[in-house]
């Protein structure tokens, strides 16, 4: 019988070494609308089209043991968009954690959302809190979608929380960085090894600034709908090149 949720291919798995994975991976997904424009499409065709390229990298993140995959998918500044682009992205949200519960549920992957998801339709906001739920107790990795988020948001809500229970008495202070790391929306998880963004852009876009601090950095031509795991192995591949020394001298 064919497995329904297919794994990596064994050349992807061959080709990295195992033991120099990244934990967390971050990806900006960018270029679905100019990949529609290019096909006489919609954006919305593109943001579906979208829709299973992040499919297919949550089943290439899993199979080859990654902790934790972020995907920066609605940002704060992009309300400014067309409404009818804003209704169908959040048209798409509500169908993916629908349509995709029982493979996550089957693959073991725990839901987060970072993100002032109270800001959303209380309908929508509904559905996503469901699949959060639902696949909580999960133990696989944990796909952390970022959505309605903008990271100088995340860090001015983090510091009013912060300042709120220090004076309530709640927290003792001195603030530092690893208190206030525990406000964020991403408490708990470790920050990214490797952000990659798709589309051609080079920049960080108001994405987890405070968590990529040492992130290593991975730009590529392609639009993300058509980012395979080809691509993502690439991208791997050009991690494992690199050393990673925050601030210090190798080999002290």
């Amino acid at each position: 019988m064919t497995d329904p949720y297919p794994r990596a291919t064994a050349e992807a798995e061959r080709s990295l070494d195992p033991t120099r994975m990244p934990a967390h991976v971050a990806i900006i997904m960018d270029g679905n609308g100019r990949w529609a424009g290019a096909r006489g499409l919609s954006r919305a065709a593109g943001h579906q089209a979208g829709v299973d390229a992040a499919r297919r990298t949550v089943r290439a993140c899993d199979a080859l043991g990654i902790n934790v995959l972020s995907l920066f998918a609605f940002s704060t500044e992009n309300w400014r968009r067309p409404t009818e682009e804003v209704d169908a992205l959040m048209d798409l949200l509500g169908r993916a954690v629908r349509d995709e519960a029982q493979e996550l549920m089957a693959r073991g992957v725990r839901i987060q959302v970072s993100g002032a998801i109270d800001e959303l339709d209380p309908a929508l906001r509904d559905q996503v809190e469901q699949v959060v739920a639902l696949t909580r107790p999960n133990t696989g990795l944990v796909l952390n979608i970022a959505y309605n988020y903008g990271g100088r948001a995340e860090i001015v809500q983090a510091v009013r929380a912060l300042t709120a229970d220090m004076h309530a008495g709640r927290v003792a202070g001195p603030a530092d960085e690893q208190l206030l790391s525990r406000y964020l929306y991403t408490a708990g998880l470790p920050d990214p090894d490797l952000l990659i963004r798709t589309g051609g852009e080079q920049r960080i876009s108001n994405f987890l600034l405070w968590q990529l601090a040492y992130t290593e950095l991975y730009f590529t031509d392609v639009f993300w709908p058509d980012f395979t795991e080809s691509d993502l192995t690439a991208a791997f591949s050009a991690y494992q090149q690199r050393r990673r020394r925050y601030g210090g001298v190798e080999g002290t």
